[in-house]
């Protein structure tokens, strides 16, 4: 089952508050999406551990309802 690219922005955004999220579709099959994800939350850790935080976000739907994600995180400057 495929994911809407608000349903995705809606669960980053519900776990990591203060975040600005940009979902562009990679293709027109609900499954393979760019995030950019700038949160104030990731200062200070490394980009593995931002990633981390996004995943978790979207509790456990990657490699499911969500195949691909090509995904960039930021800190607000």
């Amino acid at each position: 089952m495929a994911m809407q690219a608000a349903e995705i922005e809606a669960l980053i955004k519900a776990a990591i508050t203060d975040a600005d999220v940009e979902i562009v579709a990679l293709a027109d099959d609900g499954d393979h999406y760019r995030a950019t994800v700038t949160s104030a939350s990731f200062a200070g850790k490394p980009r593995v551990a931002q990633h981390k935080m996004v995943y978790e976000a979207l509790g456990g739907r990657m490699g499911g309802a969500l195949h691909a994600l090509q995904l960039s995180t930021a800190v607000p400057k």
